[in-house]
Order: C-alpha cells, then structure tokens, then sequence
C-alpha cells in the first residue's frame, strides 16, 4: 500500500512549545473583556506596508494559507485580512487571531516570536513576529515552514476543545462510556446514533455538512499495530461490516492513495496514530475528509479508534473537519477519566 507517513520533528515541537505553554489555563480568566471577534480561522496580519508586499510579506501569507491536509479540495488554512499599524485600532483590534509582525534593525538583532492571551479582548491570542530586516523573516520561514499555521491551528483547535468542555453530546458520551468504558466530548448535535457490538456510529444529520463519529476496538497485538498499512486494513474491514452504501454491496473504504498515517505525542504525554485522508463508497459516488485518532487501552490490551468523518459535497470541507478533530483530543481512556460536573445536550 501506498499511504503516506508524515513524522512531526522534535524542532517544530520545541519550538512551539513555548507559545502552547502561554495558552494552556483558562480562557477568559483576569479582568472583564468584550469577546473576541471574527470567524474562526480567519487571522489578520498587520504589518508595514512595503514589508507586507515584500518576500517577506508574502512567504508569511503563503504559510497562513496553506491547503489544509487530507480534504478533496484544496482550502487555506486560514482566511488572511492585512492591515498596516497605523490602521491596527477600533474593531480591528477586537479580532480573535492576530499577527503583529515587527522589523526593525534598531531594536532587534535576530528574530523572536511571542505570543500574548486576551490582550484587547477574551479568547483573542496574538503573535508578535519581531525582527531585524524582512531577509531575517524570510529566513526564518524558510527554516520553520509550518511554525505559524501550526500555532494558530492549535490555538483554533484550543478554542473547540473549551466549547466542548460544557457543550457536548451527553447521548454519546453516556453510550461510549457504557459500551467501551471511555469518555469523549463530541459536538452537541451528534443526537442519531447505531450502536453494535464493538462499533458505535453517531451523526449530527445534518443536510449542509454532515459530520459522523464512530469508535471500534480491536485487540493489541504488538507493535506492528501501529503502521498505516495495519490500521488501514482494520479500519476498512471494521467500516465495510458496518457503514454500508445505499446501493446493494456499496460500503465505505478507505482511499489509499490520499491518506496519511502520522504518529503524535499528545499533551498527556501519550502515544496516539493518526490517520487522515479521504473515505469513498464503494459502488456509489459518495465521499469526503476523515480524520482517525488511534490509541492503546494498555488496562486492556486493546486499540480504541475514534474518528470523525465529513460529507459536504459542494461546500467547503475545513470548519467540518476541524471540528470534529478537535473532538477526538477530549478522549479518555480508562484510568484518564475526570470528573464531568455539568452535562448538556
């Protein structure tokens, strides 16, 4: 099989660590602030004018819009909006995601980058991008080619995960739980559900981008568990016995050729695979992005898949996808569980 295998390095990590350490607590905490404003992947990028047509302008915008992995269509990451300091005031200043680059050789010798937590407004996180000369950026991109998107992702991604802290499907959480002894927080709407033996399938039904959940086990073996070839094949057979098509012998199955296998370290310090790619109906012409999040239950010598799936033909597919992503990092395993005070939905 041909899927691909992508491995985070160790630098990338490091070097966003220190912006991950500045958001970890609570959103919203100190003073009363208005919230944040705009849409969720959006940034605004302010900048001096001449930098901001420069290389060094365009090596930034062409980082924070960069296709997103694993969708049928190509989506940037994020939507970029520009303006220069002299116009960074009023409602601008209210934007969720923003960031402040800086170039002056006077003050600065070599590149930095910091990150700042409800500066103007709640659940707003700003970069600051200083530097000596636009060449320095440039450089630095070049060498970090995904520090930036991937900051922001996490801080998206951070954002989803609050929300769901208090608003999640308390109908799936209570099925999982009985049925594989872990928790899982996934969007409210998730209210459809199958449930068989092994397999749990939820869904938010809905008719403009469709999102679906389901969870299987299977035993742990060794570790050539963990390659894409292996979890492929476990994927396909656990979906082609319980996904079926709406045309006699159709079923879902994975699409090779544009899937991904790559390993993480989550923030528990866990090992965790992920697979992401597309999925396709065998015998019809359905199709969309999945993202599959793999762990060992060690207490039980099994492998617990969570993953999410989207179907939103003809629309973009980035929110769906992310969103659901965000979901599968709220897993608890036996032994990870915490205590749920409030449940809604």
């Amino acid at each position: 099989m041909n899927a691909k295998v992508l491995i985070k390095s160790r630098t990338s990590l490091f070097i966003l660590l220190p912006f991950f350490l500045l958001l970890t607590g609570c959103w919203g905490s100190g003073p009363v602030k208005q919230n944040a404003t705009g849409m969720a992947y959006e940034v605004v990028v302010v900048m001096d004018k001449a930098a901001w047509a420069s290389p060094a302008g365009e090596a930034i915008k062409t980082q924070l819009t960069s296709p997103v992995p694993g969708l049928p269509q190509s989506e940037a990451s994020f939507k970029v909006s520009y303006c220069t300091p002299g116009h960074f005031d009023s409602f601008l200043t209210y934007i969720r995601n923003i960031l402040i680059v800086k170039i002056d050789s006077t003050k600065y010798t070599k590149v930095s980058v910091k990150a700042d937590r409800d500066r103007y407004a709640k659940n707003q996180v700003i970069m600051v991008l200083s530097a000596p000369s636009k060449d320095a950026i440039v450089n630095h991109i070049k060498a970090h080619p995904t520090s930036i998107v991937d900051f922001f992702n996490q801080v998206e991604t951070d954002r989803t995960i609050h929300i769901l802290d208090s608003e999640y499907s308390s109908l799936v959480m209570e099925h999982v739980k009985k049925a594989f002894d872990i928790e899982i927080k996934v969007p409210a709407d998730m209210q459809s559900y199958r449930d068989t033996t092994n397999f749990f399938w939820a869904s938010n039904d809905a008719k403009l981008g469709r999102t679906d959940f389901v969870v299987y086990t299977f035993p742990y073996k060794d570790n050539n568990t963990f390659t894409a070839e292996y979890l492929i094949a476990k994927r396909d057979s656990a979906l082609k016995r319980n996904i079926p098509g709406a045309f006699p012998n159709s079923y879902m199955r994975t699409n090779i050729a544009e899937t991904t296998y790559e390993p993480i370290t989550l923030k528990n310090g866990k090992y965790c695979g992920v697979l992401r790619g597309l999925w396709e109906m065998q015998g019809d012409m359905m199709g969309g992005p999945f993202i599959s999040h793999i762990r060992l239950d060690e207490k039980n010598k099994r492998i617990i898949v969570v993953e999410g799936f989207v179907f939103a033909p003809e629309t973009n597919k980035r929110n769906y996808i992310k969103r659901i992503e965000a979901a599968l990092y709220t897993l608890q395993l036996p032994g990870e569980f915490i205590e749920h005070t409030e449940k809604k939905h």
